[in-house]
């Protein structure tokens, strides 16, 4: 398991196949991660059990890219 303290801001994110996902912004909560803006302009959150290793500096998450633009939220849940 994950220890979210182990997450920090300015750390990248990543699929597991190495694609560039985001950045991270900060942590709202021990169970969720906020992201840096998109081109777009827009914060986007995903959930830590989704983050298999933050090895090297960097977010390594279980999806790949279609699966985290499909699933990750523009707000952050309750």
């Amino acid at each position: 398991m994950i220890d979210a303290r182990e997450i920090k801001p300015d750390m990248p994110v990543t699929t597991a196949q190495s694609e560039h996902v985001a950045v991270v912004d900060h942590m709202v909560s021990d169970d969720l991660i906020k992201l840096k803006q998109d081109t777009s302009g827009v914060h986007h959150f995903i959930p830590v059990s989704w983050v298999i290793s933050t090895e090297g500096g960097i977010v390594k998450i279980n999806r790949t890219l279609a699966q985290v633009t499909t699933d990750w939220a523009t707000e952050a849940s309750s």
